[in-house]
């Protein structure tokens, strides 16, 4: 394997046998002067092909430290998450690694709280979470807030869309989801920042909500029962918001949602109105 380009001391842009780009990470492969060729594959430790360029400046600026951690905490996932991961997420997850570890280092700022809701819907991924912040604190002698549970979770959740749905199914998805956001919009006069993280979360759960009621398998937990009558009578509003969401759901796939994925879209819908009335 031939050594083209230098991206620091310890990651390398190489041509293989086939002459297919690929990155490979190593300790010491760029000290060498470039090219050359590189006969003791057994220096590298991992190889990506068909690099997206907008990661090449990551590999820039995170250390490669971070890197190994995040592709060790994607090792991991792929043991226990049985759902297909896209390749990218040891990038995008290393990427928000070194952004916490910066921001814990240098910056002080709002923390997403932790998300029993996430820890309900997605429980292997969430375990992901849990592992990674324990591996990060101790690798990098650092302390977490619980907080990056949910946010690391949330990565896992996110890698897993190329799955959920493709072509026409996918387009049918959009077309739902862009309609329950007008629901909720007309529901409760607003206009929903769809930059905003708790909007893209919202649409997460709404994707995996779709996929459970194409594939009848519901979310189904006793325990939430006095929870959602509670808050049925506490919040009528976002109740009949949320029941109409689930109609118009039923209505499009011919099912029928049961209280507990109402009770979800309930909080969910909740989260955005006082993100947008708050802000």
């Amino acid at each position: 394997m031939q050594v083209v380009k230098k991206i620091n001391n310890n990651v390398v842009v190489c041509l293989d046998q086939h002459g297919e780009e690929l990155v490979a990470f190593g300790k010491g492969l760029g000290f060498p002067k470039v090219p050359y060729e590189l006969v003791d594959m057994s220096k590298v430790s991992m190889t990506f092909y068909k690099l997206n360029y907008q990661y090449y400046q990551l590999l820039k600026e995170i250390p490669t430290e971070i890197f190994d951690l995040s592709a060790a905490i994607v090792d991991h996932a792929q043991k226990i998450i049985p759902e297909f991961l896209n390749p990218n997420i040891i990038f995008s997850l290393a990427d928000h690694i070194n952004f916490e570890i910066t921001r814990l280092t240098h910056y002080q700022g709002a923390q997403l709280p932790f998300s029993y809701d996430v820890e309900q819907l997605y429980p292997k991924e969430t375990a992901v979470g849990y592992y990674a912040v324990k591996l990060i604190n101790r690798r990098l002698d650092v302390e977490l807030p619980v907080s990056e549970v949910t946010a690391i979770a949330m990565h896992f959740v996110n890698s897993q869309t190329v799955d959920l749905a493709t072509g026409s199914e996918a387009q049918n998805d959009d077309d739902i989801i862009k309609n329950i956001t007008k629901i909720i919009e007309q529901e409760f006069e607003i206009i929903i920042n769809q930059t905003e993280f708790t909007y893209n979360r919202f649409v997460m759960h709404l994707r995996y909500y779709i996929k459970r009621m194409n594939e009848h398998e519901q979310i189904s937990e006793n325990d939430n029962s006095k929870l959602f009558n509670t808050m049925k009578k506490d919040e009528p509003q976002i109740y009949l918001g949320a029941k109409r969401i689930a109609d118009y759901v039923d209505d499009q796939l011919e099912t029928h949602s049961n209280n507990d994925e109402i009770f979800y879209l309930m909080i969910y819908v909740k989260r955005i109105v006082n993100k947008e009335l708050n802000s």
